[in-house]
């Protein structure tokens, strides 16, 4: 598609969408599935219900192929060469942890993360930093959650050996300049590693371009089933990595007392993978490229620029993060004076079955440095319209107006 999305026409391939009246504004947690996934899905287990990679039937080469064809979609959706780049993983956590026990970290070396990391790339710092000599610093952000470079800068040194950040934050919705972040961990001797989770689904990304060592992301997020992710890494750089998990269709030869590493992406994918996974992940990225990813971006930035508009007059309501609506990436974060974010999320739920995320968001030290709770969030996708943005205004107008401190 080019230009100004068919919004119907993409609403009327979500089976969830043609059942119900709700209003699903929490695509930032988990995106819903269009007919073609589902499909893709169902038809693994009715027509090749097989292993991959083990056999020599014809059932199981078509699930070998299937694997092979949804690498080969992935590498060419992300702009780069080589598909065995590609690991598939349950989400971008585990690619996270993949890096993170995998590097053969010195002791007295560093991690450089961002203080607005979800924990999926924060934690896996703590639990590796414990006991191990390796230092952690963090890139302080802007007040508002924005990217500061300037600072970034400043923390770097000879002595980190990766840095590991988010490319957009799904609390602010703010986008760091990862190409910028590569050059300047390049010239210090580091690798870099980005949490793509919330970038992913809407954005055009060109890997190759972006120079980035490795690029994590969830499937899930992007119409792709649930527990499945992709891990992207630079040949060399997986090449040097341990395997977080070990086992069958990981190993070339096994001995008693030995066992030779397969070559990369199988040595990352030990045990019977999720192909029918595998299946709808492929078809995610196809209906993506369908669709169009520069239109769905333009799409969630005018849907962010209507939640402002249409929520700017509601007494009590401020935002978390920047209040320039072009400056986020398919998420607003709020809170309302005298209501709770989960009182929120129930009074929409209940007053018009509009289904936003409460709480955290998994971002616990962004919120504590800030002295905040928590926040309501409403997240975007393709599939919004202007209608939803017009209920879920109304509606919160009205549980404002009615509950709030005024």
């Amino acid at each position: 598609m080019n230009g100004i999305m068919d919004i119907s026409a993409v609403r009327n391939d979500f089976p969830i969408l043609r059942k119900t009246e709700g209003v699903y504004l929490d695509s930032a947690c988990q995106s819903l599935r269009p007919d073609s996934v589902i499909k893709a899905i169902s038809e693994y287990y009715e027509d090749f219900p097989s292993c991959g990679g083990r056999s020599v039937y014809g059932m199981s080469a078509k699930v070998s192929l299937v694997t092979d064809e949804t690498r080969e979609k992935a590498a060419e959706f992300f702009g780069t060469d080589d598909p065995d780049c590609y690991i598939f993983t349950k989400n971008c956590t585990e690619g996270i942890n993949t890096v993170a026990r995998g590097i053969k970290f010195r002791k007295g070396e560093a991690v450089v993360t961002t203080d607005t990391e979800h924990n999926s790339n924060h934690v896996p710092w703590i639990v590796l930093s414990e006991g191990s000599g390796v230092k952690r610093r963090y890139s302080r952000s802007d007040d508002d959650g924005e990217f500061n470079i300037e600072n970034f800068k400043e923390v770097m040194g000879k002595d980190v050996r990766l840095v590991s950040l988010h490319h957009a934050s799904n609390v602010t919705g703010c986008v760091v300049p990862i190409r910028d972040i590569a050059e300047i961990a390049h010239d210090a001797g580091a690798e870099v590693l980005v949490d793509g989770s919330q970038a992913a689904p809407h954005m055009k990304i060109d890997l190759e371009k972006a120079d980035v060592d490795y690029y994590s992301l969830s499937a899930h997020k992007m119409l792709g089933p649930s527990g499945m992710g992709l891990l992207y890494g630079k040949k060399e750089c997986l090449n040097s990595l341990r395997p977080l998990t070990a086992g069958g269709g990981a190993v070339g030869l096994a001995s008693y007392d030995k066992a030779d590493l397969a070559p990369v992406p199988d040595r990352f994918e030990a045990g019977l993978q999720n192909y029918s996974g595998i299946a709808g992940t492929k078809a995610a990225l196809e209906y993506l490229e369908k669709v169009g990813m520069d239109d769905i971006y333009d799409h969630g930035r005018r849907l962010m620029r209507s939640i402002f508009k249409r929520t700017e007059g509601i007494e009590g309501l401020s935002a978390v993060g920047p209040k320039d609506p072009d400056r986020r990436c398919a998420a607003f974060s709020f809170n309302i004076e005298g209501l709770s974010p989960h009182d929120i999320a129930m009074m929409l739920d209940k007053m018009d079955n509009i289904m936003i995320r409460s709480g955290m968001h998994c971002a616990h030290p962004f919120f504590s440095s800030r002295g905040i709770e928590g926040s309501a969030r409403a997240s975007v996708y393709l599939y919004n319209n202007e209608k939803d943005i017009e209920r879920f205004a109304t509606a919160l107008g009205k549980a404002a107006e009615a509950f709030g401190n005024r």
